[in-house]
């Protein structure tokens, strides 16, 4: 099996609109990148040169609307013609799979093994009555060990928590460019920075200060013991770019089963640190330990913007 997420930079909206209209990174270069645009070509031409049974394709959705599409039709018509078939290209969000985070991609899977039908794993969380009510924020951050590896915060200073600390839940700091998150929904993205990262975070919901690395680490589902290493900026960046564990977890027992023939564990390994308890309970836990940590930046209310 394949799998592989060739750098998305080149395709990605949000990289790119960290710059003004006027600066030319502002404009997604798409396959024109000459260090990343093409990678995609490469790992279809390893998927051609190994021929695995299967192979999992991840990147952002803008590798469906950069030059309309056409690159990445040629390149799955490609492994069409040598016997592998496909989901249809389209972008799942992650918040519909447990993990609390609104974050689309487009993930894309295939297989040359003879009847077997690639499709999307269905949702389990959602607003409708038939699934999970959607985790959020408060679910993955009440209960972080103070002595827990990578939750160290980043110095700010005054003039930046000041104006932190005017924020509503949910709102931009439009200087910063960094969001206070809501506790009671999930987290926006969590993202790596600009064209080539740049260790951004949201802001914490209590605190007025910028989420820590393991902070950012738990809305993307990673385990506490999983430990990312490098200065702090790089450590936001491995954060950002990374596939939800728990969303890939359902892609694996997936395919685990319709092509393998294998019996995936019946629990899913990576909703540990996602607590069940009441979020109301949860939140007021969240808020004490921030009266805790840094009294003098919890911000001046408490109510959505």
């Amino acid at each position: 099996m394949i799998t592989g997420g060739p750098p998305c930079q080149p395709f990605s909206q949000a990289a790119s609109q960290r710059f003004v209209k006027e600066d030319d990174r502002f404009k997604r270069l798409g396959f024109s990148d000459k260090e990343k645009g093409t990678l995609l070509l490469d790992f279809i031409s390893y998927i051609e040169y190994f021929e695995p049974k299967a192979f999992v394709l991840e990147n952002v959705p803008g590798l469906l609307t950069i030059d309309s599409g056409q690159q990445l039709h040629k390149s799955l018509e490609q492994l069409s013609s040598i016997g592998y078939k496909h989901t249809t290209p389209k972008t799942v969000n992650a918040v519909d799979y447990g993990v609390p985070q609104f974050r689309e991609r487009l993930i894309i899977w295939g297989t040359n093994v003879k009847n077997v039908d690639p499709q999307l794993p269905p949702p389990t969380h959602g607003r409708d009555m038939f699934g999970e009510p959607y985790n959020v924020v408060a679910n993955v951050l009440s209960n972080i060990p103070k002595d827990c590896v990578n939750h160290a915060s980043r110095e700010h200073k005054v003039e930046s928590v000041a104006r932190y600390r005017t924020l509503e839940f949910g709102q931009r700091e439009k200087l910063g460019r960094v969001d206070r998150l809501n506790p009671y929904k999930p987290s926006k993205t969590v993202i790596a920075g600009g064209m080539n990262g740049g260790g951004r975070s949201h802001l914490h919901p209590f605190i007025a200060r910028t989420m820590t690395v393991r902070e950012c680490a738990r809305l993307q589902t990673f385990a506490d013991s999983f430990k990312f290493v490098g200065t702090i900026s790089r450590q936001f960046t491995q954060v950002g770019n990374a596939v939800p564990p728990l969303l890939a977890e359902h892609f694996a027992r997936l395919i685990l089963t319709e092509v393998f023939k294998r019996k995936p564990p019946s629990n899913l390994g990576h909703t540990k640190h996602i607590s069940r308890e009441n979020i109301e309970d949860l939140v007021e836990k969240m808020f004490q330990n921030s009266l805790k940590e840094k009294p003098e930046w919890i911000y001046h209310s408490h109510s959505s913007a």
